[in-house]
């Protein structure tokens, strides 16, 4: 057997080092996305390098080989806002519904031979801490002639035999899962309040109301599913799990949400994996708008949903690759950023679904096809394996489901607003680390449901919170629809405002 001529060995090193040349620029730009998520900004702003900031300009020629195709010219302009030096900023008047307290100050001089000509008024905004106190139902007990007893019955509450009221259960729930506030943090609030309650009974607290919510939160589901455009996302939730001491379990809270009924549905599950949404959407039929994860893709055989791309998610696999080659990079960002001028249009006229989608048509229909055409010229030139490389196999695999958004006006451009509703979990994680168990977790998902919901409709979540867990236990079964935050309208007013 010939040993290797020089010329074979020489080229077996040329491809040595192209392959380590390729693994070096990996690792350099796997180390600048650490910094990037370590040090970077989160934002998803995109500022081109160009001279004028005012205004961004692009031109785009895809050439054919037997007929020139025309130039697509897309201008999109910004106007900032800048406030003048020198000028007195005007103080916030304060809204109507606030409570006032006139305190009527008289000059010490004597006025009783004065004529009053006017007034001034100055406000000030103040607050009176929360305050407990203890609601007490008294009934006299009778007894009649023939010595039988008479006593009225005790009205329903939230919480059978137990102490804590509506308007206590609903300041615990929100100070948790809005404000983010652990269970022992409110026991210290409570103390300083005059009130030793300690944070296991808070914790106990919750459970009981959650399955005073549950019919409710049953209720809401039915009302999400029957929408026939939803939003799909998962964020994980750490669960303590008593088969793994010393470790939490990785929980998933599954989000669905749907953008014309303004409600948000939370699923938890114990994994990722594709059975979860499996059987919640086992009869849902519309349209389902994703960022494309694996467990989704069970849906494609199915002919009553439509899979729906997320632009916002291609968006920044191109941000990510600005370091690795910042010429596609940019003509990509530049070429998304005006698809998602022509929504801002559309929102500031607040177009209707017919008109949004007419709109489309005459200005993103030719942009989205001259981002399908640069996608086919420039991809052969790339490194699959490289950032820029992952940024251009996202947006082709996913291309034609994103393309779908522009058939249809009811459709958004991305899945921006359920990852709004899922913010929450995040910043609670940060607070409370995890749930204490897997039942835990799925009463914070009916929590979470709820209070979503809530700000979706821009409901004070406390008054709806304390007028539900009032209304409940007596309200007919048949008749939830009316307590869900779209149809909510209070028994009471509270004049107390935000919890």
């Amino acid at each position: 057997m010939s040993s290797p001529s020089l010329q074979d060995e020489l080229a077996l090193l040329k491809q040595e080092k192209q392959r380590l040349l390729a693994d070096n620029q990996l690792l350099k730009e796997e180390v600048a996305e650490l910094k990037r998520l370590i040090y970077g900004s989160k934002r998803e702003r995109f500022v081109p390098t160009q001279k004028d900031d005012a205004q961004l300009s692009l031109e785009l020629e895809a050439e054919a080989a037997d007929e020139e195709q025309a130039v697509v010219k897309q201008t999109v302009s910004y106007q900032r806002a800048v406030q003048r030096a020198g000028k007195k900023p005007v103080r916030q008047s304060f809204p109507d519904h606030l409570p006032r307290i006139d305190i009527v100050l008289e000059p010490e001089e004597d006025v009783s031979t004065m004529r009053k000509v006017g007034e001034e008024v100055t406000e000030e905004l103040d607050l009176e801490p929360a305050r407990l106190f203890v609601r007490r139902y008294i009934r006299p007990r009778y007894v009649s002639v023939e010595e039988s007893f008479h006593i009225a019955e005790l009205p329903a509450r939230p919480i059978d035999k137990g102490i804590p009221g509506p308007g206590l259960l609903a300041h615990i729930i929100v100070d948790k899962f809005v404000y983010h506030l652990p269970f022992y943090r409110q026991a210290q609030r409570y103390e300083k309040l005059g009130m030793n309650i300690p944070f296991s009974t808070l914790n106990g607290w919750l459970p009981a109301a959650c399955n005073l919510l549950e019919p409710l939160y049953l209720a809401l589901k039915f009302e999400v599913l029957k929408s026939t455009y939803l939003q799909g996302d998962e964020t994980p939730i750490p669960v303590l799990d008593k088969q793994k001491k010393g470790k939490t379990h990785q929980g998933y809270h599954w989000v669905y949400y749907s953008p014309e009924e303004k409600l948000v549905l939370f699923d938890y599950q114990k994994g990722r994996n594709k059975e979860g949404p499996k059987q919640l959407l086992e009869k849902y039929q519309g349209y389902l708008q994703t960022d494309g994860y694996q467990a989704y893709d069970q849906f494609e055989d199915r002919d009553d949903i439509v899979l729906v791309g997320c632009l916002a998610h291609a968006r920044r696999y191109f941000e990510h690759a600005k370091d690795n080659d910042p010429e596609r990079s940019e003509q990509a960002l530049l070429l998304i950023q005006q698809l998602y001028a022509v929504e801002r249009e559309a929102r500031e006229q607040s177009l209707q679904p017919e008109e949004r989608y007419m709109l489309r048509q005459e200005k993103s229909v030719p942009v989205m096809d001259a981002l399908g055409q640069w996608l086919v010229n420039e991809y052969p030139g790339i490194l699959p394996k490289s950032t820029i490389g992952k940024a251009f196999n996202y947006l082709i695999a996913r291309y034609n489901k994103i393309y779908i958004y522009l058939q249809d006006g009811r459709l958004e451009i991305d899945n921006n607003l359920i990852e709004n509703s899922i913010r929450p979990v995040a910043l609670g994680r940060k607070n409370y680390l995890f749930a204490g168990s897997h039942t835990g977790a799925e009463k914070a998902a009916m929590v979470y449901s709820l209070l979503g919901s809530c700000k979706l409709q821009n409901i004070n979540p406390y008054d709806y919170l304390k007028d539900v867990l009032e209304r409940l236990p007596d309200h007919p079964v048949n008749r939830l629809h009316e307590l869900l935050p779209p149809n909510w309208k209070p028994a009471k007013v509270n004049t107390m405002g935000e919890s």
